[in-house]
């Protein structure tokens, strides 16, 4: 039935290979200043190579904002003819975990980025790190405080606004901060040995309790916590804090560039004094805007609660950002690189609209996604005029996009399904489609005329009559009849039940995360981003569709349900064993409508 359908290799190149083909013109596309900035540190001799780094924590799957980082790290690498790591950022152990671990590498490969073998954790460094904070000690710029959490952040102060200006008063001293060098050593020695109970000290760095930068006042280093880390167990019982470890991490590594987003800007002054006070390799940190989406969150804090409450089915949910989420719709690793290249890099906060990245997977799919015809309302359609157990073979186009798609054979028979909305018994102005009396085409088949139909009890049409043409295999008419309307078909002898799962924005405010006093972000989830629409029916070739896996579009196949938009086959079948399609986006270009306004 769909001969050829299914053998074809539509995919482009393999991801790594493309990004490296990519990575100049996207770099000069987006026109971004980091690249300026690395290439100002070459010139005046700062450094004489380019080191980045990817460094996710592993307390959650990777989104399509980590997207956005993951490709400047690697494409300033690429770029510069550099290097970049990955690197887990695991000094949390009550929220890391080996699983993590494991998402965050195949997406990543998923996404055609390659490190090379140079992959790190922040956890093998914990030794490395203990000595740089006893160093720091050594210097009289760290003691060891035993005022509580709560506690040092009142004496750090906050930041008040006074007349709509921003003022952030002096902090005070903790008492325990004129705490001699050996007093500081021993104690911190004895926090490593567990002889302290968690939240009972800090080690803390000494830095000014008046700076205008809340940031600097003293910030924690070290904190107890009797928690089993998942790679290193209960061989520590204190754990470093991310501003202290994550500097010291990329000197440990020799990173030279070590872009941030934006949110970390306000750290910079920390992450160079830490640097300076270890007397460590002098990586230097920039800073981008974050990636920002309409109907969209990006904070793992608020995909987590979206996973924990069920309102999704879990990190891969269709409707989620991670990228994992985002490949089981159907979105190419491909696309998501066009995406990144589009939007550029920029020192502004700004938010892109979600019908961006729509635009560009519809520019992707539309050049590899194989055509095929899917009924998701199916209405009887009986041929009055062609016999029973009559089959005529008809040719279908793969790909109208790639001639080297080949074509495929269906048949057309007494029965065939139509879409329940391409029939109405009182036609509106305009409707092209069939009632009694009018003609339409049937895509690659012939042209019929509906002679009457059929209702059931309660009134409902139920099957539709009409005959067809012979002369008009094809769709072309002999005598130059102008059809208005073309619909898709399948034959009802061949098939092929399927679920269609059909998905809108989680989220009904463009701002999800923005709620007034009193709501939640939960109150802004879409009743309706998710319709399940069982009974659907399809070209019996998709019973062997392949799902998007690790590998990218090589691993996947991509359709066009004719007239409905890109589908994509779920890792998952229905209830029933019927295989489940995911539409992953609309054929209607909503992006160039608005960037037409």
């Amino acid at each position: 039935m769909c001969k050829n359908a299914l053998s074809l290799d539509s995919a482009p190149k393999s991801g790594q290979t493309q990004f490296m083909d990519d990575a100049e013109a996207a770099a000069e596309a987006a026109g971004d200043f980091i690249s300026d900035c690395v290439k100002k540190d070459l010139e005046n001799g700062r450094f004489d190579h380019v080191h980045t780094r990817f460094p996710p924590e592993p307390n959650g799957w990777l989104h399509i904002g980590h997207c956005k980082a993951m490709t400047i790290d690697f494409l300033m690498a690429a770029r510069f003819g550099g290097k970049c790591n990955l690197r887990f950022d695991d000094t949390n152990p009550e929220k890391e975990d080996l699983s993590y671990v494991e998402a965050i590498k195949r997406d990543v490969k998923w996404l055609g980025f390659d490190w090379g073998g140079r992959e790190f954790y922040a956890s093998d460094y914990y030794e490395y790190l203990y000595e740089a904070a006893v160093r720091i000690i050594k210097k009289g710029k760290a003691y060891v405080d035993d005022l509580s959490e709560d506690d040092i952040r009142e004496y750090r102060g906050t930041a008040v606004d006074k007349n709509h200006i921003t003022e952030t008063p002096p902090g005070r001293d903790s008492p325990f901060r004129s705490r001699g060098v050996e007093e500081n050593l021993d104690l911190f020695k004895r926090m490593r040995d567990g002889e302290f109970a968690d939240g009972a000290k800090t080690l803390r760095a000494k830095i000014d309790m008046t700076h205008p930068n809340l940031v600097m006042r003293d910030p924690v280093m070290y904190r107890i916590r009797r928690e089993n880390h998942y790679r290193t167990g209960s061989a520590w019982r204190i754990y470093p804090m991310y501003d202290f470890q994550h500097p010291l991490s990329d000197a440990k590594e020799g990173i030279t560039h070590s872009l941030c987003s934006l949110e970390y800007e306000i750290h910079r002054p920390l992450y160079e004094w830490f640097i300076r006070e270890a007397e460590v390799f002098p990586s230097r940190q920039i800073e981008f805007a974050r990636l920002n989406m309409t109907y969209t969150v990006l904070s793992k804090r608020h995909l987590l609660q979206l996973v924990q409450t069920k309102r999704v089915s879990g990190w891969d949910d269709p409707r989620m950002p991670t990228l994992a989420g985002l490949r089981r719709r159907g979105c190419t690793a491909a696309a998501l690189r066009s995406f990144m290249s589009r939007i550029g890099v920029s020192k502004t906060d700004s938010t892109v609209d979600t019908a961006l990245l729509d635009y560009c997977l519809r520019e992707d799919l539309n050049k590899r996604a194989l055509r095929v015809m899917a009924v998701l309302k199916p209405l009887k359609l009986i041929i009055e005029n062609l016999d029973e157990g009559a089959e005529i073979t008809l040719e279908a186009v793969n790909n109208p996009e790639d001639e080297g798609a080949g074509k495929r054979e269906i048949l057309f028979t007494r029965e065939i399904w139509i879409e329940l909305d391409d029939f109405e018994e009182s036609p509106p102005p305009k409707y092209y489609r069939l009632y009694p009396g009018n003609s339409v085409r049937l895509r690659y088949g012939f042209i019929v005329t509906c002679t009457s139909f059929e209702k059931d009890e309660a009134g409902n049409v139920i099957a539709v009559r009409a005959v067809y043409d012979p002369l008009t295999k094809g769709g072309n008419a002999p005598d130059n009849r102008k059809i208005k309307g073309t619909i898709h078909w399948l034959s009802a002898a061949r098939a092929l039940p399927i679920q269609a799962r059909i998905y809108g924005h989680l989220f009904t405010a463009e701002r999800p995360a923005d709620v007034p006093p009193g709501k939640t972000l939960l109150d802004n989830i879409n009743p309706d981003s998710l319709a399940i629409i069982k009974g659907a029916l399809a070209e019996p070739c998709l019973r062997q569709a392949v799902p998007p896996d690790v590998d990218g579009a090589a691993g996947g196949q991509f359709f066009q349900f004719e007239r409905h938009g890109y589908f994509v086959r779920d890792p998952e079948d229905g209830t029933d064993g019927e295989p489940v399609f995911n539409k992953t986006v609309a054929l209607r270009d909503t992006w160039a409508k608005i960037k037409g306004k």
